[in-house]
């Protein structure tokens, strides 16, 4: 089949129409007859197309073009065909259960063997093992957004957060449930905060809660007294009795409302057949004791012109403060910034033309640490290994990471201990498992990892142009054992492996060990062609070595192995998601066990139409990682010691005798060296000392 092009480019080769016979010139150009030029004719193709009229010329150019355009599409099916022929289909797995709901569920947090769903005026409590029911609490003002879960040694704290903003803490001990306290509810509705973000330290010891109200927004920080719940629940008698005597019910506490609406709930209860059958009960007799304040944090403020005096009481002021300032106590005065605004605004004028808008209000990242070295610890304080001691913050739009003391009472002052400043303001951080590791992300690009226990800088990545971090996970370390991802039983230090997904919907795998540097790897480059293949969020699977759950904008979900940049296999599950809007996954991985949650939707009936997501039911679809042949496998054998990791790279004796050979012949080649350069010192010095005799 002949293309139009080809027929197109054949057309415009012809250039030249001759009249007459083509006649051998002669050599020389003088002899030239002048009277040939008028026999030939240059004509341009197009005028022929061009002199017809309209409306015929119009069609002509409608039909020339879509010809173009019909040739360029099967030019893209035939590329793609065979690409797709190299393509190897992942294997397809479905969900082993199904948990029905009325409502789209408002958050999915797991903890131990417990499985928590927000949902309308409350939550409710599921066995992770097979999916029952266990108890529902329905008995809040609103329902419920998003809801967080922790483990407190074998009990779990239960922070769920409302439509309102409001936020309130729930303990689950056994089979019993506990309301400790609402936060920031108050009576009064125009006074009423909202909590946009909250941090739980690894153990439950500290928690902080991001509240924005009366176009302000500050930082709040908690101590829970675990320790205290525990005996209190172990005597609940003595506890009522020292409650009673010490008039607690008299306390200004913002969840009496709640707690009333509370008590009367019973709630139904579904018996579970995991370790053991549970009948969970809401206790309202009992008042636990109630989080300890710590500290209130509020953003820094602008830079502005000095108020000191002298540099005497800027150096002054700055000797109160561990390691560099935050930039506040400067010598700089409100003219010299005036100065400076001006000729700043006279350089780039045009590129500042046009409206301002309004400056958001400022969003914090925050992070608990578990080491002291970040701080100055008092002499009488006493550290305890595994429990959060530092709190870290950066603003938005900020160049500098924060560090404030969490040994503190309401009674000292907040101010920080510490500040790491960067060169352009930090965008995102997150920590590893225990904040081991530290990641900093700049505006600019850059990551930053660090090793907060050794106080060791990995040292800086910068990301491809153009390539903005959107979310950065910390994998376990991991070892290939024989083509096989395994985790060593054994403690690592100096190993970082860290996934980054770009806001091009780029996946890059960073890696780090010991002074070698960071180094970038692209797992999934940027989609060029198919969009709806994009990705949107990414999880660490911790029972899977190595592996990543990869959602895309299509509602695919996909199992990659990040060590070999391949993708193992895919879930499936039904999705009724509106395509006009960005899919947002809404799943939950357990940590300790292989399990994998991901929200779905049944469209009633026949209809499979996904304009329309209120004529669906809502479901949390259930995946075991070892029901899976190709799974199964990998999630058993997931760690190795280090004895056979040391065996498996021991070397046959030859080789191992050839080593030894050639670093004895090495170092003896040395020591000859040596010699050889210490005899020469030796001649010259005789020999000086004899010129000096005679002398």
């Amino acid at each position: 089949m002949s293309s139009f092009k080809g027929n197109q480019a054949q057309k415009h080769r012809l250039s030249v129409f001759p009249k007459g016979p083509l006649e051998i010139p002669s050599p020389t150009e003088a002899d030239w007859p002048k009277d040939d030029e008028k026999d030939f004719v240059f004509k341009d193709l197009d005028q022929e197309l061009d002199s017809l009229p309209q409306p015929y010329r119009m069609i002509n150019k409608l039909v020339n073009h879509l010809f173009n355009r019909s040739w360029e599409i099967i030019e893209e099916r035939d590329s793609l065909r065979e690409v797709e022929k190299n393509w190897i289909v992942p294997a397809i797995y479905h969900p082993v259960a199904e948990i029905r709901l009325d409502k789209m569920p408002g958050g999915m947090a797991v903890s131990h063997d417990y499985l928590f769903i927000g949902g309308p005026k409350g939550f409710s409590i599921y066995n992770l093992h097979n999916c029952k029911r266990i108890y529902v609490l329905e008995k809040f003002k609103a329902d419920v957004i998003s809801i967080w879960a922790t483990d407190l040694g074998n009990d779990v704290l239960i922070v769920p957060i409302d439509e309102m903003g409001i936020v309130r803490l729930f303990y689950l001990c056994k089979d019993s449930l506990y309301h400790i306290k609402a936060i920031n509810e108050v009576d009064d509705s125009s006074k009423q905060s909202t909590c946009l973000k909250m941090e739980i330290s690894q153990n439950g010891d500290f928690a902080a809660f991001l509240f924005q109200g009366a176009g302000d927004v500050w930082l709040e920080v908690y101590k829970l007294p675990k320790e205290i719940w525990l005996k209190e629940m172990e005597h609940p008698q003595s506890t009522l009795n020292q409650k009673k005597k010490a008039k607690q019910l008299q306390l200004s506490t913002p969840d009496s409302a709640v707690t009333e609406s509370i008590e009367t709930s019973s709630g139904p209860s579904v018996s579970s057949n995991s370790v053991q059958d549970l009948n969970i009960s809401f206790k309202s007799d009992l008042k636990l004791s109630l989080p300890v304040f710590v500290m209130k944090i509020k953003p820094p403020k602008p830079i502005a012109g000095t108020t000191f005096k002298s540099p005497l009481e800027v150096f002054a002021k700055v000797e109160d403060y561990v390691g560099l300032g935050s930039g506040q106590n400067h010598f700089i005065k409100d003219v010299q910034w005036e100065q400076h605004m001006e000729t700043f605004y006279a350089s780039y004028k045009k590129h500042l033309e046009g409206e301002w808008e309004e400056e958001p209000l400022s969003m914090a990242t925050f992070h608990f640490f578990y080491t002291n070295s970040l701080t100055t610890m008092p002499m009488d304080v006493k550290s305890s290994s595994g429990i959060a001691c530092v709190l870290g913050i950066h603003w938005n739009g900020r160049h500098n990471l924060f560090f404030y003391s969490l040994n503190k009472t309401q009674k000292d002052k907040t101010e920080y201990e510490n500040v790491w400043p960067c060169a352009a303001p930090i965008v995102m951080s997150q920590i590893s498992s225990f904040s081991s590791y530290l990641a900093l992300v700049c505006e600019d690009g850059v990551l930053i990892l660090w090793d907060l226990a050794e106080g060791f800088l990995f040292g800086v990545v910068a990301l491809p142009e153009g390539c903005f971090c959107q979310s950065i996970h910390f994998l376990r370390f991991f070892l290939v054992h024989e083509g096989q991802n395994v985790y060593p039983d054994y403690p690592v230090k100096f190993e970082v492996v860290c996934v980054v997904l770009c806001t091009d919907a780029s996946l890059h795998l960073v890696t780090a060990s010991g002074t070698q540097g960071p180094t970038s790897k692209v797992l999934v480059g940027r989609p060029v062609m198919h969009m709806e293949e994009a990705i949107c969020a990414v999880a660490p699977v911790p029972a899977l070595p190595g592996m990543v759950l990869i959602f895309s904008r299509n509602q695919s979900v996909t199992l990659m192995d990040v060590a070999k940049a391949e993708v193992l296999c895919a879930f499936s599950a039904p999705t009724c998601h509106p395509q006009a809007l960005p899919w947002k996954p809404l799943f939950a991985v357990s940590p300790h066990h292989p399990y994998f949650l991901l929200h779905g939707a049944h469209p009633h009936g026949q209809t499979t139409s996904t304009e329309d997501p209120k004529k669906s039911t809502d479901s949390v679809f259930y995946f075991n990682f070892e029901d899976y042949l190709l799974l199964k496998d990998i999630s058993k054998k997931c760690t190795i010691s280090q004895m056979a990791v040391n065996f498996s790279q021991m070397l046959p004796v030859e080789k191992r005798c050839e080593q030894v050979f050639q670093k004895s012949i090495q170092m003896t080649k040395t020591q000859m060296k040596g010699r050889e350069q210490w005899s020469r010192l030796r001649k010259y010095s005789i020999m000086l000392q004899k010129e000096l005799l005679k002398r």
